[in-house]
């Protein structure tokens, strides 16, 4: 299924730094493992009990989990490891209070990972949604095709556009079958 994500520009924007710049509290500009944490628009940046940020990686070739291989795991790791520590010293968050996931399906296609206050933990982390950045990571070190082969499940909200058009393909589907 191909259409346009309206976020996918303001991703890139954020990354280059044209966009949001002052929001940007880490900024990590290696092609390869590098990332930017910022904010998200969920959380008012003042009361850390629900503190809500995102890493964006900046490797334009990772859309979401799907394309996540072991060779990315150093790239997770440096992820995970400057964020928390970032998050710690701003916010005095440690990382043992914090909730780090994926989205499958995500909000936008360009890899990020959000981290939240384990108080906020409950907005994005439901079960279909929401995968743990250790269940990830333990996942492309046992197999590091893990998520390219795995059958994944995941729910939609009734005003997402992916379910849209899968219903909008499902009807011309069975139109067709019926002519």
């Amino acid at each position: 299924i191909s259409f346009p994500w309206p976020f996918v520009q303001w991703v890139q924007n954020v990354l280059d730094g044209t966009a949001e710049s002052e929001r940007i509290v880490y900024n990590d500009p290696d092609p390869e493992v590098g990332f930017v944490l910022a904010p998200s628009l969920r959380w008012d940046g003042k009361d850390v009990n629900q503190l809500y940020l995102t890493a964006i990686c900046r490797r334009q070739n990772l859309k979401s989990l799907r394309d996540l291989r072991a060779e990315h795991l150093p790239m997770l790791q440096n992820i995970f490891t400057k964020s928390t520590v970032t998050i710690e010293e701003r916010y005095g968050v440690p990382v043992n209070r914090l909730c780090i996931f994926f989205h499958y399906q995500p909000t936008y296609y360009h890899l990020h990972i959000h981290f939240t206050h384990l108080r906020e933990a409950t907005a994005g982390t439901s079960v279909g949604r929401a995968h743990l950045y250790a269940d990830v990571v333990d996942n492309l070190r046992s197999d590091s095709d893990y998520y390219a082969k795995r059958t994944m499940y995941f729910s939609l909200r009734n005003n997402d556009p992916l379910l849209h058009e899968l219903l909008g393909e499902e009807k011309q589907t069975t139109t067709k079958q019926d002519e």
